[in-house]
């Protein structure tokens, strides 16, 4: 079955659409006889612009369970909202090196597969993983690259290397780089030749002294929000998650995305159950939803990422599938490297880095 590719929304895709529309046809979800005694909500910590339009009201017409969603601007506000001890959330969406992370600190639930009939449809490959063996924690919901959002008329030529966000003056104060701790200096590590993953001392450093001889033509270190700074022409060249891109470029011809030469992250965000979740039936009756190939399919068409669920992508037209941006070569994916956990001793070598480049 081919999907149709959506004619453009009427409004941004920035925006949240809290929908209302009718289930998707062909959706699948464990009956309400199988649900414990819990309350009919859900309370959801999620990225921005990291859901369907319709997906949560759809979810509550099927099931009848209002679902109350936050948002988090990146991981190291994630892991610190539940670090003390869970607020209230039933479901979170880490990525995959703060999955591992949070498992080690003992901050996430094992998830009962027996409760997610719908993971049948993820791709093979996907139901392992080395931050979490045998998927007893997470589940995969998107994955991608991080690379240079940019402006094609306000920049000279294609952005295919690093050093034009982390080491020119070119585009003073028409920067910006993301806000979270270890990817940018990560990055600025693979881009002096050094693994994303290194916990290497006199690397990290090297790093962190060329980020502060960058911060004066640097505009922000933005908390997810590159992409509406590209948009609205604040910025030239953004380092951003691939799928935010997507979505500004599906609205303005004029913004582009390249994943630079010396290589990028590649990141695979996860659906989980963080310790303490006050309704655990209903957050795995939600990733199991999550996991239904049109309901997938309509969140991975509407955000612009590359969706693990093979059944969904089944169903996509080749304006998805076969889009570089989403999924990218194989010669693309050699340079790139997955950010793993480093451990408490290394993460504290980068919030120190980070806090000395923030005070330069």
């Amino acid at each position: 079955m081919t999907r149709r590719h959506k004619t453009p929304l009427p409004v941004s895709r920035r925006s949240f659409l809290a929908g209302t529309g009718a289930v998707a046809a062909g959706v699948t979800f464990m009956p309400r006889s199988g649900l414990s005694a819990e309350e009919a909500k859900l309370n959801f910590y999620n990225w921005d612009t990291y859901i369907g339009p319709d997906t949560l009201s759809d979810f509550r017409e099927a099931t009848g369970i209002d679902v109350t969603m936050d948002l988090f601007a990146d991981n190291d506000e994630l892991f610190a909202k539940l670090k003390e001890g869970n607020p209230g959330y039933d479901v979170i969406v880490p990525t995959n090196d703060y999955v591992e992370r949070m498992i080690t600190a003992g901050m996430l639930e094992p998830l009962d597969h027996d409760k997610i009939p719908n993971m049948d449809n993820i791709e093979k490959s996907f139901l392992d993983a080395n931050f979490d063996p045998g998927r007893k924690y997470s589940l995969p919901y998107m994955w991608g690259t991080i690379g240079i959002g940019y402006r094609k008329s306000e920049v000279d030529g294609v952005p295919d290397s690093w050093k034009w966000v982390y080491q020119s003056d070119k585009y003073a104060g028409r920067l910006s780089l993301l806000s979270e701790v270890t990817t940018v200096i990560g990055i600025a590590a693979k881009y002096l030749g050094y693994s994303l993953n290194t916990t290497d001392p006199k690397e990290i450093k090297e790093a962190e002294e060329l980020l502060i001889a960058q911060k004066p033509y640097i505009k922000v270190f933005a908390e997810d929000n590159g992409q509406d700074l590209l948009a609205s022409g604040e910025v030239a060249l953004c380092q951003e998650w691939n799928g935010d891109i997507l979505q500004v470029m599906a609205e303005d011809d004029d913004i582009s995305y390249v994943v630079p030469k010396e290589g990028a992250l590649l990141w695979q965000d996860c659906l989980c159950i963080p310790k303490d979740a006050p309704h655990p039936d209903n957050a795995h009756k939600f990733i199991n939803f999550i996991n239904d190939p049109a309901v997938n399919a309509d969140i991975a068409d509407f955000i612009q990422y590359a969706t693990p669920n093979a059944a969904a992508k089944a169903m996509m037209s080749d304006d998805y599938t076969k889009n570089p941006a989403i999924f990218p070569p194989d010669a693309v994916l050699e340079k790139c490297e997955p950010a793993v956990y480093l451990g408490e001793k290394a993460t504290r070598l980068y919030d120190e880095a980070w806090t000395r480049i923030q005070a330069a």
